[in-house]
């Protein structure tokens, strides 16, 4: 099992090299191979195809990265966990290479394989990051069950990728209570009211 293990971490870092060496387009499995002194089949056998195989890279690089932990405590009330969530992916965005991201993103626009991919794996589980801080402020009451979660998560995560990658703004913990408390908050108040 180590031997699995040792392999596959080899695989995902030979991709993540190349990724930053030739970018996406220029990405050949019989390269990652070569690098990570795997065969073809052993990189198939686990990964159908390349989007499936650079995306792997890229999570498995920010969870090791930000040491994120499967689940988070309950901090009593939706502020403070939105803080919380809010935080852990900031690290997570901040702990990522630039260069392979924004690189990532440019080839989703032309690549649909790689598209899918990306939204059925990175952008819904950015989406469900929310689900435990919204499952708990509904349990407490402090939240219907009817609140919007795709918006909440859109917002978060577009305002925390403009500040790290378009304006350069900084992503301190000041800026991360102005969005909870001046953004998020309502947002998540009128749209519980509105029909």
């Amino acid at each position: 099992m180590v031997g699995g293990e040792a392999r596959e971490e080899a695989i995902l870092a030979a991709t993540l090299e190349l990724l930053a060496e030739v970018g996406y387009d220029r990405i050949r499995m019989d390269a990652v191979a070569v690098r990570a002194k795997a065969s073809k089949a052993t990189i198939y056998r686990r990964w159908p195809g390349k989007a499936e195989l650079v995306v792997t890279a890229i999570q498995r690089r920010t969870a090791q990265a930000t040491g994120e932990e499967p689940t988070e405590p309950d901090p009593g009330n939706l502020r403070d966990d939105l803080l919380g969530r809010m935080r852990a992916m900031r690290d997570s965005l901040t702990g990522q290479d630039a260069g392979l991201l924004l690189g990532l993103l440019t080839a989703m626009h032309h690549d649909g394989e790689l598209a899918g991919v990306v939204r059925a794996r990175m952008i819904d589980d950015k989406r469900r990051a929310f689900d435990p801080a919204i499952d708990r402020a509904v349990a407490r009451g402090e939240l219907p069950a009817g609140v919007d979660r795709a918006l909440l998560a859109e917002v978060g995560s577009a305002m925390l990728f403009s500040r790290a990658f378009v304006t350069g703004e900084p992503l301190d913990d000041g800026f991360l209570t102005h969005l909870v408390d001046g953004v998020l908050l309502p947002l998540l108040r009128v749209r519980a009211v509105a029909p």
